[in-house]
């Protein structure tokens, strides 16, 4: 019973790994298949003559590669800023608990974002900010600041506060005791914030829109669904953009995958 039990969970994991490969598999080949194999039937999966002229497509005669430089600079430095003023406010309410101040900061995630597009939108006008990578990395971060907060103040809350009480008995300040002490232990969960932040900022779509106007400050999403096109939808096109959009996400997540699994579970058990 043990085996089956064992070859069942198996089996059902094998499963899970395929429904979630089939469609990067499915979108990786789209993306080499000339337009005249995109939708053979029955499906190509393996015997198809590849072509790189969706990515050429892309990259010279688009402008994707401005896409790819915005997406990368909105999403980095609003995750930089929003984990530098975050991480600092969620040690303040770790160990200065203000239950009304916390659950305020988490509440302004509660409402849609379609909710204060109107408003943000003037501002930014009345600004002179409009059309620029600077408006996106303000949004990106205020609306990843909230999630930074509660996310670290919960782990600030798992550690002792003898650590930073020993380091200041020492001489350290309480920034300093942050800084060298803190900081250090919760360095993984500091690289599953940041992932989730880049994840959110890397994938935006509807504050993109809406402020980026011109090829200046559109981003990875918003020139991927202009593909779509009046007259046709170029899935050759998008299927290589989706594919090189992918790659960062992927690479970063690879070499921060270790802080990342410490991370989650940071805190999970308490002894």
């Amino acid at each position: 019973m043990n085996k089956l039990g064992k070859l069942g969970g198996t089996a059902a994991l094998a499963v899970a790994v395929l429904a979630t490969l089939l469609p990067l598999y499915w979108l990786a080949t789209l993306s080499l298949k000339r337009e005249v194999d995109q939708f053979a039937v029955p499906p190509l999966w393996v015997s198809f003559q590849p072509t790189w002229a969706h990515y050429s497509d892309i990259f010279v005669n688009r402008n994707f590669g401005r896409y790819l430089w915005n997406s990368a600079a909105a999403a980095s430095v609003s995750t930089l800023l929003a984990l530098a003023m975050g991480t600092a406010a969620a040690y303040s309410l770790a160990r200065r608990p203000r239950p009304g101040l916390a659950f305020w900061i988490l509440s302004t995630r509660m409402f849609p974002p379609v909710v204060s597009i109107v408003p943000l939108f003037l501002m930014l006008r009345w600004a002179g900010l409009l059309d620029s990578i600077a408006a996106l990395m303000l949004l990106y971060t205020a609306f990843n600041l909230p999630f930074v907060v509660w996310m670290m103040r919960g782990f600030f809350q798992e550690l002792p506060p003898d650590l930073e009480e020993a380091a200041m008995m020492d001489g350290q300040t309480r920034l300093g005791a942050l800084w060298r002490v803190v900081l250090p232990l919760v360095r993984p969960a500091l690289a599953a914030t940041a992932a989730f932040c880049l994840v959110i900022a890397w994938n935006e779509f509807l504050f993109a829109l809406i402020v980026a106007q011109t090829d200046q400050a559109m981003t990875l999403p918003v020139g991927i669904a202009g593909r779509v096109t009046q007259y046709e939808i170029k899935w050759g096109a998008m299927s290589a953009a989706g594919v090189v959009a992918m790659l960062p996400v992927f690479l970063f997540a690879a070499l921060m995958q270790k802080h990342m699994v410490r991370g989650l579970s940071l805190g999970a058990v308490k002894g």
